[in-house]
């Protein structure tokens, strides 16, 4: 299998385009200068665990409201008070998250050999200015907001492949990128699409903002970064 059996790369932007785990920190320092104990490993966890478990229980709320309620969740595990301000400002904070600092440029390139599309459980107005980051144009952009469900949901991954077929591309085509095991990999392999694992967590253990996914799925491709992506492509000529 080779990256240029490929004509479409499906994107999850959180994790593999943007640093959702530097922006995630920043914005909980309010919280986690005043708690006792929690380091970035453990704040990153909890926030997978409470991120998760309330995207299950309200599928259908934007994004920037799930994270509101995720930073009152976290305040209230780690017993330091948030006022509901507090907790809206921390959900408008993606939009400062920032991109790696090879996103934009790998993209760049890939955008001259594929379709571009991005899957992402954010909502459209948060990825709106995190596109901007991204220096691209992709090819179609589905989000959870108008999914109505989140990653790691199957649906999310049949609306990808049923709007794409009314594109023209096929599931064969389609090669998901992405870091995330739990949102993205497993259900991904799920659905029958190949996919394409960006570690970037490759010198660091454990799952950070995601959940562990159990046992490790089968990937087609591996790479520490969308530089590397980029390099293969360029390296199969």
């Amino acid at each position: 299998m080779k990256l240029r059996d490929f004509s479409t790369l499906t994107f999850d932007c959180y994790g593999t385009l943007i640093d959702w785990e530097s922006g995630i920190i920043e914005g909980l320092g309010p919280l986690l200068d005043r708690a006792d104990g929690v380091d970035r490993d453990h704040a990153l966890q909890a926030h997978a665990f409470h991120e998760s478990e309330q995207q299950a229980l309200t599928p259908t709320r934007p994004y920037r409201e799930v994270l509101a309620v995720v930073y009152r969740r976290l305040a209230e595990e780690w017993a330091v008070d948030a006022s509901w301000d507090d907790c809206l400002a921390y959900g408008n904070s993606v939009e400062r998250w920032p991109a790696f600092p090879d996103s934009a440029e790998a993209l760049g390139y890939l955008r001259e050999h594929y379709r571009l599309v991005i899957l992402s459980n954010v909502d459209n107005a948060s990825f709106t200015a995190s596109n901007r980051k991204l220096g691209v144009t992709f090819d179609a952009i589905y989000t959870a907001e108008d999914i109505g469900s989140f990653k790691p949901n199957p649906a999310n991954f049949a609306y990808l492949t049923s709007r794409l077929q009314r594109l023209g591309v096929a599931k064969a085509e389609i090669l998901h990128t992405a870091e995330s095991l739990f949102h993205d990999h497993v259900p991904a392999q799920d659905h029958g699409l190949a996919s394409c694992w960006i570690h970037r967590r490759h010198e660091v253990s454990g799952f950070g903002a995601t959940r562990d996914p159990g046992a490790v799925p089968e990937v087609a491709f591996r790479f520490t970064s969308m530089a590397e992506l980029a390099d293969a492509h360029r390296a199969e000529n």
